[in-house]
């Protein structure tokens, strides 16, 4: 689930405007690649974690370095790059990213494997930024929530096919191999980037310097950090039994490891039509939609939890369950932007880093759960329990905007 900018760097303004640019699409292209990386480890775990000779939980590792990577350099590089033409940053960082899967692929070194998902979280954190600012940028103001959903449709694309496309490439020709298709793809995203997305910095003349320290007092307010804190709960809600779904539904569901791919298509497919139907209506009332969705979420995980040890009614429950969380999406990437208008560049980075501290978060506390002997479907009430804290940050923000507290 990501991350947009403010109307300082709004460059189409035009209130009539129904149709995003054709930019939104191509940037979701390079999006989908990002998040068939990111998650395509819940269906890899048990093969990495045979073939490099490490536990479950420590493969799980993975995914939380690549949480950390992100978190850290999606605002290092916000600001290292704000001088930089964003076409430029875009292209780099679709590189990078690309060779890094390269590195991972050919190693057979666990600790190595840890640095190429750190290089790859950087990249993907630069460009997932920089793709936000520009979503804006393109798009009228009254659309801006419906343009950050289209773009975040990449991750769901990438949940319908990337993740069960990875499963599926693995279990015939090993986890490199899925490495190997994402650094390909890769290179072709960056290519329809180079072809199709158009420069959208405003080339304004103003120190680096200066212009830091204007992005850095718009972080400023506690609306943003109240909504940051939804981010990082629902994130960290999501992760913490998704990174270890694969096996949950072998082992505590009874589904053979060559159907996990087909659970994950359906779970991608829910999310593509949470995202859809939470696009259209995020631009009314985002903070409503944030509540609505989160309550969504704790039914769909208590359904998920019942419906854990019997195969055939885990299935639609895990569909449901995407369906349910990623409706959130749109309103919870444009409440942030919202409260960040004067700074459009920095914000998007730090919305990435909160993605990513509910990244890292999840699979360490659902590693946890699972190390002390407390099994795969006890990551159904922690999600739940994260929900409940999710909800508590929603409720301060609603609490914020009723006093009128800038």
């Amino acid at each position: 689930m990501t991350a947009g900018a403010g109307t300082t760097d709004q460059i189409t303004t035009e209130p009539t405007r129904t149709r995003l640019p054709v930019a939104v699409p191509v940037l979701a292209l390079g999006i989908f690649c990002l998040g068939t990386s990111e998650f395509m480890l819940a269906g890899l775990l048990p093969e990495m974690a045979r073939e490099l000779g490490v536990t479950i939980p420590a493969a799980g590792s993975l995914i939380s370095a690549f949480a950390v990577g992100m978190l850290v350099g999606a605002p290092i590089m916000a600001l290292l790059t704000l001088r930089l033409p964003r076409k430029v940053t875009l292209l780099g960082a679709g590189v990078v990213f690309a060779l890094a899967h390269l590195a991972g692929a050919f190693t057979t070194s666990f600790g190595l494997l840890v640095t190429t998902r750190v290089v790859a979280a950087v990249a993907c954190a630069t460009f997932w930024a920089v793709a936000s600012v520009t979503v804006v940028a393109l798009t009228p103001k009254n659309l801006t929530a419906r343009g950050l959903g289209a773009l975040i449709s990449g991750i769901t694309l990438a949940n319908i096919v990337g993740v069960p496309a990875g499963t599926w490439v693995s279990d015939r020709w090993g986890w490199e191999a899925t490495f190997l298709a994402v650094a390909a793809l890769s290179i072709g995203a960056t290519a329809a980037v180079a072809a199709l997305v158009p420069e959208t910095a405003t080339g304004e003349k103003i120190a680096v310097g200066a212009l830091a320290r204007r992005e850095i007092r718009g972080l400023m307010g506690p609306r943003l950090w109240f909504a940051l804190g939804t981010t990082i709960t629902v994130q960290a809600t999501l992760v913490a039994t998704f990174s270890y779904l694969s096996p949950l539904l072998t082992e505590v569901s009874g589904i053979r490891p060559g159907l996990v791919p087909l659970v994950l298509l359906g779970f991608g497919l829910g999310s593509y039509a949470g995202i859809t139907v939470g696009g259209r209506y995020a631009d009314r009332n985002p903070l409503l939609n944030v509540v609505v969705s989160l309550l969504a979420t704790m039914v769909a995980l208590v359904v998920v939890w019942l419906a854990a040890p019997i195969a055939a009614a885990v299935v639609p429950a895990v569909v449901v369950w995407g369906f349910a969380t990623f409706t959130i999406a749109s309103a919870m990437n444009a409440r942030v932007f919202q409260h960040a208008e004067d700074a459009p560049n920095l914000v998007a980075g730090v919305n990435v880093s909160a993605f990513n501290i509910g990244n890292a978060l999840g699979p360490w506390f659902g590693g946890l759960v699972i190390s002390v002997g407390l099994g795969y479907r006890t990551l159904l009430p922690l999600s739940l329990a994260l929900a409940v804290v999710a909800l508590l940050t929603v409720a301060g923000s609603w609490r914020l905007e009723r006093t009128g507290t800038d």
